[in-house]
This record gives structure tokens, C-alpha cells and sequence, in this order.
């Protein structure tokens, strides 16, 4: 059985709906709204002011430290402000407002459709180029790449793990890539595998995408060190950890990164990025994501470039469906309920999924009744009953020791319990707070 051992759930996987729907193109916004914030880390800082104009994938905003991400204009205009937007969850962030004037490129990229097959570049000079680049993880972490192919001191890479599992329900955009971009993916993973040092690769894709897995095969078939691994579904398999225990047999042990394993995992839409990055010299300035539901009139996967509204992505898509009860950015079990789409695509947003009324009503919770299933679906091993009554009772310490922060919001749990209790939310919320004790004590450590 190829899968991940602990853990895990089956839901309907919903796909048919934008599945296979070719990756069209969304046109450019009058305005734009390029946010500062699209990574994992310090907040990137703006280089350019009010009244500057600039090209298309000119840089915009330096990384704000090593774990953080460039910024490049993803359109041609004039720079009207540099302030703070309330982003789709009523949180604000700082971001570079500019009017759109055209698509006036940089000269430095390639925007040639010739593949580029050839590269001789070091790991050095690799690593540079993607750090320039501004890639992170399109996987939904956004973990700056960069970060990934510097392991600390002590720790090797043994193998690539490439994810093209796409296990959340609704989300098609990687299955479309691999489909219409699978000879630039498999040359990302070759410059990945240089710049690691390494001679071992593994491409995981569930057994539900078997025209990529067909495809993707055909062209490892003549390439040495590079596997495609077919996987039976179980989600959430493209989590990290899980797709390692998957694809390699290792477990990563607890509070421990995939480097302790040997490991280093790089999802396929980062690997695209990858390539057009070192071979094109092109910024990360866009990302195919889905929209979808099944109201949606024209579901599909629509490629946008980061600062795009997402009213105007939603319009190309035919609209907000009359009987839309919930918004969700993102997959159903990991994505996140948004309290509008008045702000702009960004690395983050790998899909919009509409819910109708009777889709997204929740049932009233009813008292646990200690069945445990949570526990068996729980992939991280944990007892989400037993932490989500300690995030009830604001029990941080012994959140803390029962290894909350091994949880990765995977939904499991949630999906799982028979009385519908909210597990995710209590535990989402107490690993928030745990979080925060954590960093804080650590800074008064230093």
C-alpha cells in the first residue's frame, strides 16, 4: 500500500467540477494591491515610492530578513502609495498600491515559449537565482525555497520529495499544470537536485490524476534517479511529513523539520516556479489557482497575477453563485472561511471554493463520546479531544506537552467526529496562543 501510515481520512474529492479545465490566463486590473506579506517570515520592505513607475518583474520589495521573500511588480504602472489594505479575513496588511498602465516587461526575462533545457549554473548560482526570484512554497505554507536548499550545519539532503498529490477536495490547478507544463517541472526538479547536491528524486501523485502520473512518467522514464511514485488517496497526503512517510518510509520526528530525514519537500507549482525562474529569469509574479463549487457557472483553473482583485478573477469565472453561503480560500479541510474577496491574489491563494447555504451550515455540537475516531484520524498522532477541551479551559502548558504544536490544521479530526464538534477551531486557536508563549519565551532567552 503506498500511502502515509498514521492517520488520515477519505472525503469525496469533488474534483470533476474545474477538473482538465484548461489554464486560461486572467486579464490585467485597472488597479492593483501587491501585498508585502506573502510568505512565511519578516514582512518584505518596499524599495520603491510613490510616483516611481515600473515594469513587469521589477523588483519592488527586498526580503525583510533570511526567512522572507523578494516582491516584483507583476505589472507595468505608476506606484500611487504604499499602505495598509484589510485583507479577506479582516486583518490589515502592508502592501504597494499601483495603477496599471500595460504590460511593459523587464528586459531580462525570457518571455519566449521555447523550453530551455540546458542549464550550468552551480548550486551557488541556482540558489541565488530563486532567492531573487521571491519563490516560496505554493503548496499553501509559502515557506520562502531558498530557506529549503540552505540546510543548517549537520544536515544533508538525501532526496527531493516532489508533491503533486493535491489531496484537498475541489483543487485541481497542480493536476493542470503537470498536464500542460510537465516537461518545465521535470527540469525544475533537476535544477533542485543540482542545487541540493543530491542524485534522488520522487514525484508523489495520488493514483485519482492518472493522465499525469502517465505523463510525468513517460518523461522520467529516461532520466536516471528521478521516480514518479503513484499513491493511493488518503489526505491529507500532501502535507509534508506525510508525503515523506509516503514516498520514502521515514518519519519526521516530532518538532523536527524534513531535513532531520534527509528530506527536502518542494510542491510541482514550486518547481514550475523554479524553472522559469533560473531558465527565464522570471519572478514569482503569478500562480494558476482554482475556483470552483458546485454552483460556480465556469469553474476552472485561471492563472493571476499577484495584486489582480479577486472580484475580477470570481467575474471570469462567472460570478458569486446566488446560493453562496460561504467563501473559502483555499481547499475545503485546510482552507480558511473568508469574510470577503475584496482583496488581491497572492502567493497564498491556490484556490477559491464556493459553498452554497446548505453546503456550509455547521450542525449543532453535541458532548464527545469518547469514540476516539478523532484520534485515529489524527496523521500527527495526537488526541485532538483532549486538546481541544484544553484550549476550552485555556490550558496552555498542557497544550504545550501534549505536542500541540505537532498539529497542522489538517481538519481531520473535525471531519471524523460523529457529535460535529468544532476540534479544529479550539485547537487552531490554543496552538495560536502556545505559539505566541513560545516565541516569547524564547526571546526572553536570548
Amino acid at each position: 500500500m503506498s500511502t502515509f501510515r498514521i492517520g488520515g481520512v477519505h472525503p469525496h474529492d469533488n474534483k470533476v467540477y474545474s477538473a482538465h479545465q484548461p489554464i486560461t490566463a486572467c486579464p490585467l486590473p485597472k488597479n492593483a494591491i501587491i501585498p508585502l506579506v506573502q510568505h512565511i517570515g519578516a514582512p518584505a520592505q518596499p524599495i520603491v515610492e510613490k510616483g516611481d513607475k515600473v515594469r513587469v518583474g521589477q523588483l519592488i520589495a527586498k526580503a525583510g530578513g533570511f526567512v522572507s521573500a523578494n516582491v516584483h511588480a507583476p505589472f507595468s504602472g505608476i506606484i500611487t502609495k504604499i499602505d495598509t489594505f484589510v485583507d479577506g479575513w479582516g486583518m490589515r496588511t502592508p502592501a504597494i498600491f499601483m495603477d496599471v498602465e500595460g504590460d511593459l516587461w523587464d528586459d531580462t526575462i525570457d518571455r519566449t515559449p521555447d523550453i530551455v533545457h540546458e542549464f550550468m549554473l552551480d548550486p551557488k548560482e541556482i540558489i541565488d537565482r530563486i532567492t531573487a526570484a521571491g519563490i516560496v512554497g505554493l503548496g499553501g505554507a509559502c515557506f520562502p525555497t531558498h530557506v529549503k536548499l540552505l540546510p543548517p550545519p549537520g544536515k544533508t539532503a538525501e532526496v527531493l520529495v516532489v508533491n503533486g498529490v493535491e489531496c484537498e477536495p475541489y483543487l485541481t490547478c497542480d493536476h493542470q499544470l503537470m498536464l500542460e507544463h510537465s516537461e518545465e517541472i521535470v527540469i525544475g526538479i533537476q535544477i533542485l537536485m543540482r542545487a541540493l547536491g543530491i542524485k534522488r528524486a520522487i514525484i508523489g501523485i495520488e493514483k485519482n490524476k492518472p493522465d499525469a502520473i502517465a505523463k510525468m512518467q513517460a518523461l522520467c522514464s529516461r532520466l536516471l534517479g528521478i521516480q514518479v511514485l503513484p499513491l493511493d488517496l488518503k489526505y491529507p497526503q500532501g502535507g509534508e511529513k506525510q508525503l515523506i512517510d509516503a514516498c520514502i518510509g521515514r518519519q519526521v520526528p516530532s518538532g523536527a523539520l524534513p531535513i532531520e530525514v534527509g528530506a527536502v519537500v518542494d510542491n510541482v507549482a514550486t518547481v514550475y516556479a523554479v524553472y522559469e525562474a533560473v531558465q527565464k529569469r522570471k519572478p514569482l509574479i503569478s500562480r494558476v489557482m482554482t475556483v470552483t463549487g458546485k454552483s460556480v457557472a465556469q469553474p476552472g483553473n485561471y492563472e493571476v497575477r499577484f495584486g489582480t482583485p479577486l472580484t475580477d478573477v470570481v467575474a471570469l469565472a462567472g460570478g458569486i453563485p446566488e446560493d453562496t453561503g460561504k467563501i473559502i480560500s483555499g481547499g475545503l479541510l485546510m482552507g480558511r472561511a473568508m469574510n470577503n474577496i475584496d482583496m488581491p491574489a497572492n502567493k497564498r491563494v491556490s484556490g477559491l471554493l464556493f459553498m452554497s447555504e446548505n453546503e456550509s451550515r455547521r450542525v449543532e455540537p453535541e458532548n464527545c463520546i469518547r469514540c476516539a475516531k478523532c484520534v485515529s484520524a489524527c496523521p500527527m498522532g495526537l488526541e485532538p479531544y483532549l486538546l481541544s477541551r484544553q484550549s476550552e479551559l485555556q490550558l496552555w502548558d498542557e497544550m504545550e506537552a501534549h505536542a500541540v504544536m505537532d498539529c497542522i490544521e489538517c481538519g481531520c479530526c473535525q471531519f471524523t467526529c460523529p457529535s460535529h464538534r468544532p476540534l479544529l477551531d479550539y485547537v487552531r486557536m490554543g496552538k495560536a496562543k502556545v505559539g505566541g508563549i513560545i516565541r516569547a519565551r524564547q526571546a526572553a532567552a536570548k
